[in-house]
């Protein structure tokens, strides 16, 4: 597997001057990283594609916990956890195995920073047509088919994102919760839980997402799959960055809008 760290592309504590594709997996992903708007000093999120083999490969991003000490730099740990065990791996791990064990030793790594730093982490593991999703806290995974339908969503580890899966919330009274920035469960806490899904088929013309909350708390569910789900994926890619940006930059009544660093991929099979 060291060739896989070594073809992967890896951003953290900054921010990607252009928007990229490359393959991963059996088909393609776009990339995209930002600053949040106005903000001086480094992003706080990091995002990760790690191509393994023809139709492997991981998805990751992590979102550094804002207002603590070392939220760069958990966030940070965390991918190169991984991109460790890919470069140490003999090519017969399993790649669940292999993120699991990374992830434990992230969990480690992020509490030896002390002073509370903590950060979340959403993945999507690729293997020969099917995804895997794995998280901790609010970040996200989302599978939707090309007419709009949502096969998979991961639950964020929050009040509010209990509540929503409940039924106590509804979407658009989450985005506006007083405690929606807080999260129950993280990588740096030595009760970190990591939910992991069952493998899901992918179809064709699938997209799959996985995000920070920079892109949840500023677009509603149904607009973030109405953009991906539609036209090539580059166009797709872009058109989701310069709406959230747009929301986080020029607030209009009746829209979300929190500014925050903002990462994200997108994901289509067979491109």
């Amino acid at each position: 597997m060291g060739r896989a760290a070594e073809r992967a592309l890896v951003l953290a504590a900054g921010e990607l001057a252009e928007a990229r594709v490359m393959p991963v997996g059996g088909g393609q992903a776009f990339v995209f990283t930002a600053r949040c708007p106005g903000r001086q000093g480094p992003s706080e999120d990091a995002a990760a594609v790690f191509p393994v083999g023809p139709s492997r490969g991981l998805l990751v991003v992590a979102d550094g916990m804002g207002g603590r000490p070392g939220g760069a730099e958990a966030a940070a740990r965390v991918v190169e956890a991984i991109r460790t065990r890919l470069a140490n791996g003999n090519g017969q791990t399993s790649l669940r195995s292999l993120v699991l064990e990374a992830l434990d030793e992230a969990n480690r790594a992020v509490a030896e920073l002390g002073g509370g730093a903590a950060t979340t982490v959403a993945i999507a593991e690729l293997e020969d047509g099917e995804v895997r999703t794995y998280h901790v806290g609010d970040s996200a995974v989302l599978v939707t088919g090309q007419r709009g339908r949502i096969k998979l969503q991961t639950v964020a580890h929050s009040p509010v994102g209990y509540a929503i899966e409940s039924g106590l919330l509804d979407e658009r009274a989450a985005l506006e919760h007083a405690e929606r920035h807080v999260v129950s469960n993280v990588v740096g806490n030595p009760d970190m839980r990591v939910e992991m899904s069952s493998p899901l088929k992918l179809a064709p013309r699938d997209s799959v997402l996985v995000a920070t909350d920079g892109l949840l708390d500023n677009m509603r569910r149904e607009e973030i799959v109405d953009v991906i789900r539609r036209g090539p994926l580059e166009q797709a890619g872009r058109r989701l960055a310069e709406l959230s940006l747009q929301r986080m930059s020029a607030p209009r009544a009746g829209d979300p809008s929190k500014p925050d660093d903002l990462s994200f991929i997108v994901y289509r099979p067979g491109l």
